[in-house]
């Protein structure tokens, strides 16, 4: 049994693309080389290529996403967000987007446990005298 490994996408010494040089059939044992143009998809990172694929699988569903991978909405955006600007696109985030998001956040934090609701209260009012002074 052949075990194939995953091709990377960026060189693991500056950082930028790599080009694909060197195509071989498995079948007929042909070898094309040029300088081929790799898909965009592969130049994701590994995790961000299984965070691609979940949010797939799932059709876009985000609550679905935050079941299959165990983490919140506010990760789930963050995540998106990622991949989206590292497929070369900008990412718009409004005021009233990033508001949500740290909601949330400490809402999720309220939830596992991770804070009290006396805490979660304090972050909650501190977050909104924050934003009125800015």
């Amino acid at each position: 049994m052949i075990i194939k490994y995953q091709a990377p996408g960026a060189c693991p010494v500056c950082g930028h693309p790599l080009a694909v040089t060197r195509l071989s059939c498995q079948h007929c044992r042909s070898i094309l080389e040029g300088e081929f143009a790799s898909c965009r998809f592969c130049q994701l990172r590994e995790e961000q290529q299984r965070f691609i694929e979940v949010f797939i699988k799932c059709r876009g569903n985000i609550k679905e996403v935050e079941k299959e991978l165990g983490i919140s909405y506010p990760t789930v955006r963050s995540r998106l967000d990622e991949v989206i600007i590292a497929l070369g696109y900008p990412v718009d985030k409004t005021d009233r987007q990033e508001e949500a998001e740290e909601r949330l956040e400490i809402l999720a934090a309220l939830e596992k446990g991770e804070i009290t609701p006396l805490e979660a209260a304090k972050r909650l009012r501190a977050y909104a005298r924050n934003k009125t002074h800015r």
